[in-house]
């Protein structure tokens, strides 16, 4: 981890030139590297030196990407993946296996909710999900003999509950087992979990880290922080050998960075979900600019909220940013500079009303889509949350008239010029 502050960690952190070397990291648009002898090539293949041989596991430009959100993070060593989808199962999947169990927050993405809650249960692995305001002792009552992991998300999505990630993590190390949280909607430029006690960190850097909707990508980070070997019969796949690396311990041989080297050498090897060199680097590009974006996205959608509160045909709105909302303290502790652009209301006359005034809107734009440059709204009941029913939905924090409004980076005049024309139809 370098000892840059984070604006300068955005820009330089990940990759440094050498002389006569390209200043801007380069795209390694290869899926092989070439070797001198064969014996060099088995070693990588043995996890016996380091090194390029085939970008299914590593290639040079994601690697550089990798290592930058990794410095923005505060961990120890970090993987791109395909999708922040493929980030979140291979957190899971690195740890547990068939007979294990999970803890989740309840208002977690509505694809991330299916993944723990139906697609990894097919594979043997239950999943428990719990209110992300619940007390100590209901995170306590939800535990089992082979519970692996505790799950949640900084800013919930689209619930925009906050997690109050502290006490999450008292109960996990409580249980022996690590505390993985999603940071896709604070970035590290608003909260580092890690700081506050969290073990893994994941991203969908097609998100805000990406900021331009031209790249789907994935990130996993490890702090280093948790000890797997003073919980080795809970996680067998890290504290015993692997017979398909010749009886290779992982926490012996890589020590702090046995999470990712087994998230890599294993993970990526049999399921393949890498993130490609030319979408790392666009992701690289976006990251360059994080720091100026985020406090223009939360700074319009803070003044967004302000209006949408004040207009008579609005029900409710959400926004952890806003004083008096139900999760102000909790933000104010963890994001104290700022929470992120995505802001829920609904509008009144329920569903029908806030379909209408969707359709209205003139330069914001219906997508499935949410966090760039761009303001854009959705209506998770109906598009992203669709597979979930009605109890589902209500404990996943959506409304059957919540709008999820992804305020972009334009003007904010204009941005609330439309919000207005768009309620006068209503």
């Amino acid at each position: 981890m370098s000892d840059y502050r984070i604006e300068t960690k955005c820009i330089q952190s990940g990759y440094t030139p050498k002389n006569g070397e390209p200043r801007v990291i380069p795209i390694y648009q290869s899926t092989t590297f070439k070797y001198e002898n064969s014996d060099a090539m088995g070693k990588l293949f043995d996890l016996e030196d380091s090194g390029y041989f085939y970008t299914r596991l590593q290639n040079p430009t994601n690697d550089a990407v990798a290592a930058k959100i990794c410095d923005m993070e505060g961990g120890v060593a970090a993987m791109l993946t395909s999708s922040g989808q493929a980030a979140n199962f291979y957190a899971i999947m690195n740890i547990a296996e068939s007979g294990d169990h999970i803890i989740c927050s309840s208002a977690v993405y509505g694809g991330t909710y299916n993944l723990y809650a139906h697609t990894i249960r097919k594979m043997g692995i239950e999943a428990t999900f719990v209110d992300p305001d619940a007390s100590e002792d209901e995170l306590n009552a939800a535990f089992k003999d082979n519970t692996k992991a505790v799950v949640g998300e900084t800013i919930a999505n689209p619930g925009l509950n906050v997690l109050d990630i502290e006490k999450f993590a008292k109960v996990a190390h409580a249980h022996g087992v690590p505390l993985i949280v999603d940071n896709t909607f604070a970035t590290p430029i608003n909260c580092r979990p890690f700081e506050w006690g969290a073990d893994i960190v994941t991203h969908s850097t097609t998100k805000y880290m990406d900021g331009h909707a031209t790249a789907v990508g994935g990130c996993i980070v490890d702090s280093g922080n948790f000890d797997w070997e003073a919980h080795a019969e809970k996680f067998p796949g890290l504290t015993t050998p692997d017979e398909t690396y010749h009886g290779l311990v992982y926490t012996e041989r890589f020590g702090k960075g046995a999470y990712i080297t087994k998230a890599t050498s294993q993970m990526m090897r049999d399921l393949g979900s890498i993130q490609s060199p030319q979408n790392a680097f666009l992701l690289n590009i976006g990251l360059e600019t994080l720091h100026l974006r985020m406090p223009r996205h939360c700074e319009n959608a803070l003044n967004a909220a302000k209006f949408l509160k004040s207009h008579e045909k609005v029900a409710w709105v959400n926004c952890p940013a806003l004083e008096g909302d139900k999760y102000y303290d909790l933000a104010q502790k963890y994001m104290p500079n700022g929470t992120c652009g995505v802001i829920t209301f609904g509008v009144k006359g329920g569903r029908d009303a806030c379909v209408k005034m969707m359709d209205a809107l003139k330069m914001i734009s219906i997508v499935t889509h949410v966090a760039d440059s761009r303001s854009c709204v959705l209506h998770p009941a109906s598009h992203t949350h669709r597979q979930m029913n009605e109890q589902e939905l209500l404990e996943a924090g959506v409304q059957p008239d919540l709008i999820r409004f992804s305020v972009g980076t334009e003007n904010i005049e204009d941005i609330i010029d439309d919000l207005k024309q768009a309620l006068e139809i209503v």
